[in-house]
């Protein structure tokens, strides 16, 4: 890793760095119930939509083990401290929040915790947003030994742990060795998986752990994250940038920082023009958009978004809420046309070709202007 990218690690919005979760308080519950009832299962597979706060839950639970140090799950509830002979009801833990002066907060985010072992992709630092960003697969050299360290006795007598942030990115030998470590886990010893799509993994990894799905965040829970993360943001961009996440506000600040919310202003604006396009509007947004990869990757993402947008209005007869002033009467108008099995070719062959053209690197700037004449041509049978 670069240096830059050595001190992107500074990042405040870095999952090992966030102490505060919101919305996934019966997820939190769950967890905490099976520690202290002793029922702490040792492998644990968080999954759910990107952004919604999988990662972060996953190092508080890994922190808050531990801070356990050598209590086993459940211990605590045994037997209280003693007071003139009379058992005193256990402490329990209510939380699995630590203070941020814990030391073990501090040693973990530093990446420094002898006993937290962190696979992930390779981290990249984005040029524009300084964020760090994973890329590749997690091969069977990133994974190979976490069997030896899980069984391997604690540094400060506690539990071992893993994280593997994006199971899914794990190729098949890596799979295959985190397998074997599922069917034969050692004692405090415990695996937390991250996965955005766990149909992806083998069915024997899904089976060996215990499940923890999370849900989109609500909008307003979104709106405010943004607020407490984002304040210089305006009230109606940040309801605008939540909208769009759709329950994710690690999109929504992607698509913040990446000017998404600008872009998708200058989208919608060109398809106002329908049914003729702004030709010569429409050759300078997509010269600039392929000038460099994140340019492409948002307008895609966002071109591919609005149509299914337009597609479910189609299907149920009245658009979403909309996003921008605006919107919903453009959707309106544009979903007359065509059949909604028409839309739905279209959305089929549009995302077809920007796959492509990420995947062996074609011209850019003539996949949006194809994507933009497609649905001109829809609009105006």
């Amino acid at each position: 890793m670069s240096p830059a990218a050595d001190a992107a690690l500074d990042d405040p919005l870095l999952p090992s760095r966030m102490l505060d979760l919101v919305g996934h308080e019966a997820a939190e519950r769950e967890v905490l119930d099976a520690w202290t009832s002793g029922r702490m299962h040792h492998a644990w597979l968080i999954s759910g939509p990107r952004g919604i706060g999988k990662a972060t839950l996953a190092y508080r639970i890994a922190r808050f083990v531990l801070a356990q140090g050598a209590t086993d799950a459940g211990a605590a509830a045994a037997a209280g401290p003693s007071l003139f002979g009379d058992a005193l009801p256990p402490v329990l833990p209510t939380s699995l929040d630590l203070a941020p002066d814990h030391p073990v907060v501090r040693r973990v985010a530093a990446g420094g915790h002898g006993d937290l072992r962190v696979i992930q992709r390779e981290l990249v630092e984005d040029k524009k947003t300084k964020r760090l960003r994973a890329q590749g697969v997690i091969t069977v050299d990133a994974v190979r030994g976490i069997g030896h360290f899980l069984s391997m006795t604690s540094a400060e007598g506690g539990w071992r742990i893993v994280l593997i942030d994006g199971a899914e990115e794990m190729n098949r030998n890596a799979a295959n060795a985190v397998l074997k470590v599922l069917e034969e886990p050692p004692r405090r010893a415990l695996l937390l998986l991250v996965s955005h799509n766990p149909a992806r993994l083998l069915p024997t990894i899904r089976s060996r752990c215990r499940r923890l799905p999370l849900t989109p965040l609500r909008h307003a829970q979104v709106v405010d994250l943004l607020a407490r993360h984002k304040p210089g943001l305006a009230a109606a961009d940040r309801d605008a940038l939540a909208a769009m996440g759709e329950g994710s506000v690690g999109v929504a600040l992607d698509l913040e920082e990446q000017g998404g919310l600008d872009l998708y202003r200058d989208l919608l604006a060109l398809l106002q023009g329908l049914p003729k396009l702004d030709v010569g509007g429409l050759h300078a947004l997509a010269e600039k958009l392929a000038r460099g990869d994140d340019g492409f990757r948002i307008a895609s993402d966002l071109f591919t978004w609005w149509l299914g947008r337009v597609i479910r209005a189609k299907g149920r007869g009245h658009p979403d809420p909309e996003v921008l002033p605006g919107e919903a009467a453009l959707t309106r108008r544009l979903a007359e046309a065509g059949s909604l099995e028409q839309w739905v070719q279209v959305w089929e062959k549009i995302t077809h070709l920007f796959d492509r053209t990420t995947a062996v690197n074609l011209d850019k700037k003539q996949a949006l202007i194809s994507a933009f004449l497609a649905v001109e041509r829809l609009v105006r049978a």
